[in-house]
């Protein structure tokens, strides 16, 4: 636990379930106010949410399409209204549907980067401009993927939103690193979360050929890495994406060599 959490408001988007969830509650046994934000599953929402006031912490749920400008203020208006303030933003949300490059539909293309890539952008824009205009010391955490460093047939759009998650993550460090706010990422491999489980059986063999620790990694283990990031004990850590990925970045093929 890092005590300096506790009372501090973050905005955690796609909050509802798996990766954004496991954030969300982290911060609520951290004793945090958080705003849990949903774009359809309402329900988990309100099950996060009670989460964390069961946990100690605070919380109100919001239903924000994060790729709209304007949607991303209502999370940021929700919190000043119900908190009085913004310390951490989490800009978790993502998606893929997967599809042959050749194949993809112009439509489909825009639509994964307009959540992943621009939702990054507009989540850290508004958390910035509301950090400077206080004079917040705060943190902006990114949720990127392994797939900002691992090419991924068939998901060309999801691997550039992420690799441009990276690079928006460094450059927006450097920018603001003298104000005192730290932006950095995290990159998560495969885990084990409601999107990987409809394939998981026929593809678990495979998936553990690609991770030396030999195991899927869990939505907690994301969350304590971004409770550490919004903390003090990293208040010098700044442009760099953590890989909580079991060593998946390591190539571990060359262990067969």
């Amino acid at each position: 636990m890092y005590d300096d959490l506790r009372g501090k408001t973050a905005i955690v988007t796609g909050s509802s379930k798996g990766i954004g969830r496991a954030v969300a509650e982290r911060f609520g046994q951290e004793g945090m106010n958080v705003v849990v934000n949903y774009h359809g599953d309402e329900d988990g929402a309100n099950q996060a949410a009670e989460n964390i006031r069961q946990a100690g912490g605070k919380a109100i749920v919001i239903q924000a399409d994060v790729s709209k400008k304007e949607e991303i203020q209502k999370l940021l208006d929700a919190a000043l209204s119900e908190f009085g303030g913004l310390d951490v933003m989490v800009n978790n949300s993502g998606f893929s549907k997967p599809q042959p490059f050749h194949e993809m539909e112009e439509d489909t293309w825009r639509s994964v980067i307009d959540v992943n890539l621009t939702g990054t952008f507009l989540g850290g824009q508004v958390a910035l401009r509301h950090m400077l205009e206080n004079n917040i010391k705060g943190s902006i955490i990114n949720m990127s993927s392994v797939h900002q460093q691992i090419p991924k047939p068939s998901d060309s759009h999801y691997a550039a939103s992420k690799g441009g998650i990276k690079l928006l993550t460094e450059t927006m460090a450097l920018e603001y690193a003298a104000k005192g706010i730290r932006v950095n990422a995290i990159a998560p491999g495969t885990i084990d979360t409601e999107r990987n489980e409809d394939t998981k059986p026929e593809n678990e063999a495979r998936q553990m050929k690609k991770i030396p620790m030999q195991s899927f990694g869990k939505p907690e283990e994301i969350a304590a890495a971004a409770a550490w990031l919004a903390s003090k004990e990293a208040s010098y850590v700044t442009g760099t994406t953590l890989f909580v990925d079991g060593g998946m970045t390591l190539y571990p093929s060359q262990l067969e060599l």
